[in-house]
């Protein structure tokens, strides 16, 4: 029997904030992650992809989780993101986050390798065996360039503390796949911002989100309204967000979002290299997405 967990809803994917010198920002991070409970997010995804997981030290990503935990006071789940190069360094940072009393993690493939099938599904079952908490497979194959399939997810269904899967492959007839495939035996979460409101019609409970970062209230008046069942509402909320909502698709997603959220009050741009904040046209470009957005924000 997999382990049960109560995880749906909206769980934003939270960037860590940096000071000048490129230090983590604690403060600025917690106000944030403040800033998102008092929105109404249901769960928080820590060093994620734009939460710059692999620019960070093990201590670095502790001192983050244990002040993230200290702030929900178990009000929503706190998951941690687990994007690591090897299996075992994938397995050490799952259990210094199960130490420092996070919910769950969200894992990703081993990094940069390009693992097969049977690698990958044996990364997954290895860093399940590594700990108690319960897992949300992160399935992004056009950016890791590792796809799980269905099939590799009927094979691991016997992992007990493998619940969930984010699936961002961009293709939302992935997600009638995996319940054809699956049934009821993991939650699926959408993951990607621009297919979420197509996932959450084709039954995903959750959505990892990126641009919630930066509009908190809007996006919870979408999921709130497609939870009612009321499409039209959320159709044309969706339909305000997407040019925003297609950021989260684009390589420089972190830089975008980060600049999305300095922009709306949310902490600042700065990111760690070899990322680096956008400067001119393309800064310009997406400065003015964002300022049409906002003057056309729904209420």
């Amino acid at each position: 029997m997999p382990l049960q967990v109560d995880w749906t809803g909206v769980f934003p994917a939270v960037p860590t904030q940096f000071h000048d010198d490129y230090s983590v920002n604690l403060d600025a991070t917690r106000e944030h992650v403040e800033a998102l409970l008092d929105g109404g997010i249901h769960g928080l995804i820590m060093l994620g992809t734009i939460g710059e997981n692999c620019s960070l030290s093990i201590e670095e990503k502790v001192a983050v989780l244990k002040m993230t935990v200290e702030v929900a006071k178990g009000r929503v789940p706190v998951l941690n993101g687990v994007a690591e190069f090897t299996t075992q360094a994938a397995c050490d940072t799952a259990q210094r986050a199960e130490e420092v009393g996070v919910d769950g993690l969200m894992v990703m493939p081993g990094m940069v390798y390009n693992s097969d099938g049977r690698e990958t599904a044996n990364h997954f079952r290895t860093v399940a065996g590594a700990t108690k908490l319960p897992i949300m497979c992160y399935n992004n194959p056009p950016v890791y360039r590792v796809d799980i399939t269905p099939q590799m997810f009927q094979e691991m269904a016997d992992v007990e503390n493998l619940v969930c899967i984010k699936e961002a492959s961009g293709d939302p007839r992935r997600v009638t796949d995996l319940f054809n495939a699956l049934g009821d035996r993991y939650l699926i979460f959408s993951g990607l911002d621009d297919v979420a409101l197509e996932s959450i019609v084709l039954g995903c409970t959750g959505w990892v989100s990126g641009l919630v970062d930066a509009f908190p209230n809007e996006n919870r008046l979408m999921w709130d309204a497609a939870m009612a069942g009321d499409y039209q509402r959320a159709l044309e909320i969706y339909r305000w967000y997407t040019p925003m909502l297609h950021f989260d698709s684009h390589p420089k997603l972190v830089q975008y979002i980060k600049l999305t959220c300095a922009e709306m009050g949310y902490g600042t741009e700065t990111v760690r290299a070899p990322r680096l904040p956008l400067v001119g046209e393309e800064r310009e470009q997406v400065l003015q997405i964002v300022r049409d957005s906002v003057a056309t924000r729904p209420t």
